[in-house]
């Protein structure tokens, strides 16, 4: 391959089973009123200004860190699925974030009645999606997933 870039180069997998009912899974991630309960790291506040979570919906808030940093956030859900998909772009809550990136969650049912998560961050860019795993990314993705386990009372 030449010096372009692979969708891998700027791909992050999340993956976590969660023992609770796909749809109960799904329904976190698509209440307004549950959401922003869990979402994002530990000893990260979520502050929700706006939820709207359909096809075409918007969902901003603000990140407060443990040291007090906020961070904008938005959300643009492009397509959602019940109980599957939810897909979404995220970055910061200005118009043109030249560092937003592409979101896709799906939810796959077990057998025994658990639901596998995955979640997938498509970066603009390999440097970006480096520059994020060095944040801490993966592990704040694995603390918000853990977070959504004990809102559902499973983990």
């Amino acid at each position: 391959m030449t010096n372009e870039t692979r969708p891998i180069d700027r791909e992050i997998v999340l993956c976590r089973v969660i023992d609770a009912p796909i749809q109960r899974v799904f329904d976190a991630w698509t209440d307004p009123a549950q959401i922003s309960k869990w979402f994002g790291p530990e000893g990260f506040t979520c502050d929700t200004s706006e939820c709207d979570i359909r096809e075409g919906g918007t969902w901003r808030f603000v990140f407060t860190g443990p040291d007090g940093t906020k961070w904008t956030n938005r959300m643009d859900f492009l397509r959602i699925d019940p109980p599957h998909l939810i897909e979404m772009n995220h970055g910061a809550d200005t118009p043109d974030d030249p560092n937003r990136f592409h979101v896709t969650v799906t939810f796959d049912s077990q057998a025994n009645g658990k639901t596998v998560l995955t979640l997938r961050q498509l970066h603009p860019t390999p440097e970006r999606r480096n520059t994020v795993i060095g944040f801490g990314a993966v592990e704040y993705g694995y603390q918000t997933l853990d977070k959504l386990a004990r809102h559902l009372g499973v983990a």
